[in-house]
This record gives structure tokens, C-alpha cells and sequence, in this order.
């Protein structure tokens, strides 16, 4: 299989890909999730940097003000992030994640590691790696020509 031929089955398992994500959340995701993807996506990068800003918030989705703005609104009504003082003394106030936000995303988390266990028990753990690793890759490529790198553990 040449490059062209390659990049080709990429495209079309990815659309898979989109397409199976798209099924899993539109069918209720798994019993008990209670997190949409837009708040789920939200939690894990306040988490992850810290308390943000709205212009933060923006620069680091590529998303305009308005579109975070209802997204944290729906969030702070949901309990699962407040509005802060900026811990180092700027003028904007920042999102922080609360305690019912923590355990909420550590919830869904947790239920998705279990699907993608489900998925993959027949792997062999070099299998897992390598495809943890390939999807690394992929996303920091990604990352690094949009120029919004993500904070990872």
C-alpha cells in the first residue's frame, strides 16, 4: 500500500470513528453519564491548566467568546465550575473546576475507560501502547498546526 493509498484508509476509519462517537453519545452514552461533550472537553482542560479565563478559554479551544460563554454558563448553572478572583492577581476571573465538577469528570472518565476496555480486552497490552502512542502522535500533530497544544499528564 503506497503513502496516498494509506492516508486514504486513514481518512475513512477516522470518519468511522466520528461516526461511532457520534452514535455512543446521541444513544445516551454510557448508563450514568451525565456530562455532554462540550462540558466534558471543558473539565478535563480546566483541570488540567488550571483556572482560565474566558479570552483563555478562547485561545485554547479556537472558539469566539459567545460560544464559551454559554458553555460555562450551562456549566456554573450544573454546579461543575465557579467563577473565581484570578489567583495571580489579574483583572479577568476565572473558571475553577468545583468538587461536584472533579467528581462528575473522574465519573465520565472512568465509564469511557471502561468502554474502551470493553472494546480493546482482546488486545495485547504492546497492541494498546502502540495505538495509545499513534494517537498521541496524531493529536500533536494536529496541535502543533492549529498552534494549540494541550496540557498533558
Amino acid at each position: 500500500m503506497d503513502n496516498a493509498d494509506a492516508t486514504r484508509q486513514v481518512e475513512y476509519e477516522q470518519m468511522l470513528l466520528g461516526r461511532y462517537l457520534h452514535l455512543h453519545r446521541s444513544k445516551g452514552r454510557s448508563k450514568g453519564s451525565t456530562l455532554d461533550r462540550s462540558a466534558y472537553i471543558l473539565l478535563s482542560r480546566i483541570r488540567m491548566q488550571g483556572p482560565m479565563s474566558i479570552g483563555q478559554l478562547c485561545d485554547a479551544f479556537g472558539l469566539d467568546a459567545s460560544t464559551l460563554n454559554r458553555q460555562t454558563a450551562a456549566a456554573m448553572r450544573s454546579g461543575l465550575v465557579e467563577r473565581i478572583p484570578d489567583p495571580e492577581g489579574g483583572m479577568a476571573r476565572k473558571f475553577r473546576i468545583t468538587a461536584e465538577g472533579e467528581q462528575r469528570l473522574d465519573a465520565e472518565r472512568e465509564g469511557i475507560v471502561e468502554s474502551l476496555e470493553a472494546i480493546m480486552a482482546d488486545w495485547a497490552e504492546e497492541d494498546v501502547a502502540a495505538f495509545a502512542a499513534h494517537l498521541k502522535r496524531f493529536n500533536t500533530d494536529i496541535e502543533r498546526i492549529g498552534g494549540r497544544p494541550w496540557p498533558r499528564p
